[in-house]
């Protein structure tokens, strides 16, 4: 399920269970291509765009884009930055 933060409070959407949350842009190519990859990944995931919500993004330190960040019961897990394929990415879930 992909989800796209708006208005919502990001602790209150992921504080339960595995959420894969991926900083971009509309205008990042490399965000795009990964955005493709995340829709064949069967996951709880959460796009949050970086020119919409910066204090967030400056919170995680998020310095490159795409990054994803991995939470579970909204703790930070894992951090990573740039493209990634569907493998990389569905690793790093199995194992957090």
């Amino acid at each position: 399920m992909i989800k796209y933060l708006e208005k919502e409070n990001m602790n209150d959407v992921i504080k339960n269970g595995v959420w894969l949350v991926d900083f971009y842009a509309d205008w990042c190519g490399p965000c795009k291509m990964l955005g493709n990859v995340l829709e064949s990944i069967d996951a709880n995931i959460l796009k949050i765009n970086v020119d919409t919500h910066e204090e967030i993004s400056v919170k995680y330190g998020v310095m490159s884009i795409p990054t994803i960040c991995f939470f579970k019961n909204g703790e930070l897990k894992e951090k990573i930055i740039g493209f990634r394929n569907k493998e990389e990415i569905e690793q790093i879930l199995k194992n957090i």
